[in-house]
């Protein structure tokens, strides 16, 4: 039986020789999980599909320049982030004069109090609050389920450096979910839905 990564380099030597329909095998293989990963980091689902169609793009493109020595899930993961990690840059940019313009302006910014949430939707907020080393790294271990050792490779860094980026991702994520989870269990032991009688 053929190992996910003897497949994925088998793919890969089709896709040197130009098949296209290895070139399909690997986008179905990938896409959602690359998204997934993205979605998490940017917040922004449209974005995420976006930067994943570049990433399978520069893969294409690349694809002479593929080190069979390694993962290329990794090479993937690699390619994706660093896309992510451009795009948030840009975005700072943006995101930082646009906010000062607003203001400038007149406009009023938005007030952005918290109502009752999900689970999924409060966990997910706290995650995107993460600064985005300790982000990066839980995401891809904690969320995608990649080994240690395979997130060391995609982000370029020691394995101890990775360990303590997820651990630190996951104290500040308690500490944030927290007072939001105790707020919850609060209004679920004391409140009651008011019945309107006619």
């Amino acid at each position: 039986m053929e190992t996910q990564k003897q497949i994925d380099h088998d793919l890969m030597r089709r896709i040197q020789r130009d098949d296209f329909t290895a070139f399909e095998a690997l986008v179905d293989r990938y896409k959602n999980r690359l998204v997934n990963v993205l979605f998490r980091i940017l917040n922004d689902q449209n974005e995420a599909e976006d930067l994943v169609q570049e990433t399978f793009l520069r893969v294409y493109q690349h694809k002479q320049e593929y080190d069979f020595t390694y993962c290329l899930s990794t090479w993937l993961y690699t390619i994706a982030l660093n896309l992510a990690k451009n795009d948030l840059r840009r975005k700072r940019k943006v995101k930082f004069f646009s906010i000062f313009e607003m203001q400038d302006n007149g406009v009023e910014l938005p007030d952005t109090k918290p109502g009752p949430q999900s689970l999924k939707i409060i966990l997910d907020k706290a995650i995107a609050k993460l600064p985005i080393k300790y982000k990066t790294a839980f995401v891809l271990r904690d969320v995608n389920e990649m080994s240690y050792e395979e997130v060391a490779q995609v982000l370029e860094v020691p394995l101890g450096t990775v360990k303590s980026r997820v651990n630190r991702a996951r104290a500040m994520l308690k500490d944030e979910l927290r007072p939001k989870l105790e707020e919850r269990r609060a209004l679920s032991k004391g409140s009651f839905v008011p019945v309107r009688t006619m």
